[in-house]
């Protein structure tokens, strides 16, 4: 396959991948482009405002959550229309789950994807200095082709013509894409839990405006549209997917909306590739469930943010609590557990939520998790067979009160090979955990929830 594509990487946080993918996306798409967005790694808020500057979902790839066959093949589902795919990168271009294996890293996705990556280096403090940074990275692994660089945070004129200088003696193969100068009015602004999301603090066309205008300024678009690619395999599509086609379509609410905002957008794909009929409501705003529902999906978000509104919500709580009592088969995952609960404490003041597990939540002023982890089933539940072995992610600044013992717990997990305490809560058929599965890492997720979608039907007619 020989779809254009690009990984937009850098040394390290904090030298402006983001806002440079954002613009680089956002002018592709001005000259008329499809552009086709990605994220390594498992972030919910980069792939946010990807969305708002090409008007797509943007798709997660990880290395180390899913295998290599299933990210080639997202890949290419994902970028079929496009006329180039632009996948920005993930904390330093080689960092992943540990020091010594590339699993989960940049890298490892422009390997996967034989894509070239364009470096970008936060250029303040330092000038010649800057090609033996970029020298390091072009020579550390030969598989790899870092063929193109963008200096951000560029001074002056002269600094700009040091580093072009700098660059060309030391590494000729590896072509300065642009220079962006300093300028604060493209700062994205951040807060306690990293970058504000898309629905939090969108884009303003002002803002895109100027971004686009400083990118066709100061970048050579054209060479980076030109920057050469290796042949990437097809892999044949999935077995699950054809054999889905002809089964009867099962409905499945899913919450979306500025409060449940993280998805892994493969996990939807893979739900309706295995038959499911994807139903969108919010917990914010509507007062009902959609009809004639067999199943419910309450993603991840920032439910802190909305506890007033969701609390306030009582017909709804009152529907999803009528759901799990009914038996309706429920997967709810990090913010979509904190809905589940019995609500969230804060200074002053309780938000009452679904109470359907016996706990409170309440924030911290840090990070509670953060991390990769791996799921072992222990008994069969709503997404799948005792046995399963799933990976996904976890990340909150929310502290739970310890779960009561008679509560269920249906995972066994895993961190780097360490096992943590047990997890996977489970309430008659509903099951909700902090940690975010990826349907990608383990084949049996989606097809087993529909399935027990298409379960709760039959009783239900019967």
């Amino acid at each position: 396959m020989r779809l254009k594509r690009i990984v937009i990487a850098a040394p390290s946080s904090g030298c402006g991948k983001t806002t440079v993918t954002l613009g680089v996306m956002a002018a592709l798409k001005r000259r008329g482009l499809k552009v086709a967005p990605f994220k390594v790694g498992p972030d919910f808020i980069d792939p946010g405002y990807h969305r708002l500057a090409t008007g797509v979902p943007s798709v997660n790839l990880d290395g180390w959550i899913c295998d290599p066959r299933f990210l080639r093949e997202s890949f290419l589902y994902h970028a079929a229309a496009a006329d180039i795919a632009v996948v920005e990168g993930a904390m330093g271009l080689f960092d992943g789950i540990d020091g010594l294996s590339e699993a989960g890293s940049s890298a490892q996705v422009a390997k996967e994807l034989a894509a070239p990556v364009v470096l970008v280096v936060d250029a303040r403090s330092q000038a010649r200095s800057a090609a033996a940074l970029v020298h390091g990275f072009a020579s550390f692994d030969p598989a790899l082709r870092v063929a193109g660089v963008i200096f951000n945070n560029v001074a002056s004129a002269n600094h700009e013509r040091i580093l072009r200088e700098a660059l060309d003696a030391a590494v000729p193969g590896v072509q300065v894409i642009g220079c962006l100068r300093r300028d604060p009015a493209l700062a994205i602004p951040s807060r306690h839990l990293g970058l504000v999301t898309a629905e939090d603090n969108p884009l303003s066309d002002s803002f895109l405006d100027h971004l686009v205008e400083v990118v066709e300024e100061h970048l050579h678009l054209d060479a980076l549209l030109d920057l050469e690619h290796g042949e990437l395999p097809e892999d044949p599509a999935p077995a699950a997917a054809n054999a889905a086609a002809s089964l009867e379509r099962v409905r499945i609410a899913v919450a979306r909306d500025a409060a449940f905002c993280f998805v892994y957008e493969d996990n939807l794909r893979l739900l309706e590739q295995s038959g499911a009929e994807l139903c969108y409501f919010s917990p914010l705003a509507d007062s009902s469930l959609p009809e004639a529902i067999c199943g419910i999906y309450l993603p991840g978000g920032y439910p802190e943010l909305f506890a007033a509104e969701l609390a306030a919500n009582e017909p709804m709580k009152e529907q999803i609590r009528a759901a799990v009592e009914g038996g309706t088969p429920v997967y709810a995952e990090c913010g979509g557990f904190i809905y589940l609960t019995q609500g969230m404490a804060g200074e002053g003041e309780n938000h009452c939520f679904a109470g359907i597990f016996p706990v409170q939540t309440r924030m911290l002023p840090r990070r509670k998790a953060l991390g990769y982890r791996e799921v072992e089933l222990l008994e069969d539940c709503t997404i799948g067979r005792k046995g399963s072995v799933a990976r996904g992610h976890e990340f909150h600044y929310s502290d739970m009160q310890e779960m009561p013992l008679h509560v269920e717990r249906l995972y066994r997990v895993t961190r780097k090979g360490v096992e943590l305490a047990p997890e996977g809560y489970r309430y008659k058929n509903c099951l909700a955990s902090y940690i975010h599965l990826h349907f990608g890492s383990s084949p049996d997720l989606a097809p087993h929830f529909v399935e027990q979608g298409r379960a709760y039907r039959k009783r239900s007619l019967t």
